[in-house]
């Protein structure tokens, strides 16, 4: 990242901001009009230490909403994530001016299911996903699925909520704690989501079936978790996506 030429960057300025956790924070940005689909992401960068420093983070605002927004983790001792974390609202911020990524539906063959299978902050391009009326307009039903550690860390619920208020017969949420137990109940199960796979919790938490002729699935979040969970489904006869051999598991790895 170091050395990148200023002209690069957009400059933007922090609108608003959310802690969540202490390690968990959200940003809102006003900057330049910026062309993305749902799903991309981009760097944000600061100057430090003479240096412009970024890092990629992924839209959770849909295309035609702004201001833009992102979710973000901090890192104890990262060379980026804390100073993110510390911004306040009137502060300046750096973005990329070419939006990455290609978790996102035109990727995606047509199928009667959407699976949005996320852990961490790796639910943020889902959200944005699911601020537009592409994906309502392509799927009959839509599944987010969100796992954390702990019940703190199952963030932006107010936003989830009024997605399934506008779609209630086509919306399911389901999360999995793999930490603390308190609040497990039939939509928040325990345990790891390849596990959840295999065992067929999650299919039964969220009543629609993920099968390889029905089913679309997009994986984002910990590495370990879209390993494992693209395992899972493969060995269940789902296919990896591919533009020349199209298929059922559309992943996207950034960090």
């Amino acid at each position: 990242m170091n050395d990148i030429p200023a002209q690069q960057w957009i400059k933007g300025r922090v609108s608003g901001r959310r802690r969540w956790t202490d390690a968990l924070f959200s940003l809102q940005v006003d900057a330049d009009p910026l062309d993305f689909e749902a799903g991309q992401f981009i760097k944000l960068a600061l100057p430090l230490n003479g240096d412009m420093v970024g890092r990629p983070c992924s839209f959770v605002n849909a295309p035609h909403r702004r201001p833009h927004e992102f979710y973000g983790v901090t890192v104890p001792g990262g060379p980026l994530s804390p100073h993110l974390a510390a911004l306040k609202e009137g502060d300046d911020i750096y973005l990329a001016s070419r939006p990455s990524g290609f978790l996102v539906l035109s990727e995606v063959p047509d199928g009667d299911s959407l699976w949005l299978i996320s852990t961490g902050t790796g639910i943020g391009p889902f959200l944005s996903i699911l601020g537009t009326d592409t994906v309502w307009r392509r799927f009959r039903q839509v599944i987010l699925v969100h796992g954390t550690r702990h019940m703190s860390e199952q963030t932006y619920r107010d936003a989830i909520a009024a997605i399934g208020v506008a779609h209630p017969d086509r919306f399911r949420l389901v999360s999995l704690l793999t930490g603390d137990q308190a609040g497990v109940d039939a939509h928040t199960l325990a345990g790891r989501i390849p596990q959840a796979i295999a065992d067929g919790r999650l299919e039964r938490a969220a009543g629609v079936p993920l099968a390889p002729e029905s089913a679309q699935v997009m994986l984002c979040g910990n590495p370990a978790m879209v390993s494992d969970a693209s395992a899972v489904l493969l060995s269940r006869g789902l296919k990896k996506n591919r533009r020349r051999t199209p298929g059922n598991i559309t992943v996207e790895n950034y960090w």
